[in-house]
């Protein structure tokens, strides 16, 4: 059945809306079939909406009251009413396709809620809840998308939405810092004598060195459980997922080949590094085995 007009110009909504945000992500998509690569840009665009909230400078209380309004209008789309907003047809045609849960959506807009809240976390089991809410949620919407049968593969893409979040806070602890958030666990800071004003200072003294060797490490452990997804996937998705895995994490081991200095300057991929890695995939030059760099 053709999509009713309002749908198709929310789809192009969405399409703007990643391309404008130049994301790892948006380029994977194009490995998608076109209703899988439409469904996850649509994804995209809500969740980018709502972490907008919650990023952008302003008042607490405005941020409080964006994040509630984000809150009833998924509710109101996934009950039918979706024109609060140009992209909830879209999200909410996806949403009812793929069959994705409610309750990913809404644990998403509760780490949102987090970062209004709370400015650092004492262990890793803190931490590891934030994590599950605003990537953990990514990767089990997408999944739905992706198309999957073994029930192993639910855990698989939360561990894999888990290792990108951590490589993400790798990369903008001092940026991070900056807005007032330390994601780095107090807990390990205070194991090697670190404190939190040393994110912001750029000082890559040893003992902060082995901090962020230590959370290193912690990604690293996901992405080697996590990167077992691949072949659980529908096969006219394991190009893109593998691209997606290879993208996060060869941006680890950069962070890695630099010492782990995420000081400095901004670690990123380069278009040519990130296109080298999305050619092989459309190509086929790639194997389950190797996706990680």
């Amino acid at each position: 059945m053709p999509e009713a007009p309002e749908v198709d110009a929310s789809y192009a909504v969405c399409r703007r809306i990643a391309r404008h945000a130049r994301s790892n992500f948006h380029l994977a998509f194009y490995l998608l079939p076109r209703p899988k690569r439409d469904a996850l840009f649509a994804l995209y665009a809500f969740m980018r909406l709502v972490d907008d909230v919650s990023d952008t400078p302003g008042d607490l209380a405005a941020k409080q009251k964006g994040i509630a309004a984000w809150r009833a209008q998924l509710d109101a789309a996934l009950a039918g009413d979706t024109g609060l907003h140009p992209v909830l047809p879209a999200f909410a045609d996806t949403v009812r396709r793929f069959g994705i849960p409610a309750r990913y959506f809404n644990d998403l807009i509760s780490g949102a809620e987090m970062d209004l809240s709370i400015s650092s976390y004492a262990t890793f089991d803190h931490l590891r809840e934030y994590c599950y809410r605003v990537a953990g949620t990514v990767g089990l919407t997408c999944l739905h998308v992706f198309g999957f049968r073994d029930p192993r593969a639910l855990d698989l893409a939360e561990k894999l939405g888990l290792a990108f979040q951590l490589t993400n806070i790798l990369r903008d602890v001092r940026r991070d810092y900056e807005i007032g958030r330390v994601y780095l666990p107090q807990d390990t800071l205070h194991l090697y004598g670190c404190r939190p004003s040393d994110l912001g200072q750029g000082n890559l003294r040893p003992a902060l060195r082995e901090v962020l060797a230590s959370a290193a490490e912690r990604a690293q452990q996901f992405y080697a459980e996590g990167a077992r997804l691949v072949p659980l996937v529908d096969e006219d998705s394991r190009a893109a997922l593998w691209g997606l895995v290879r993208i996060y994490s060869s941006l680890l081991a950069k962070i890695r080949s630099r010492g782990f200095d995420v000081f400095s300057s901004r670690v990123c991929l380069t278009s040519k590094e990130k296109f080298a890695i999305l050619l092989r995939a459309r190509l086929g030059l790639w194997d389950e085995s190797d996706a990680l760099a």
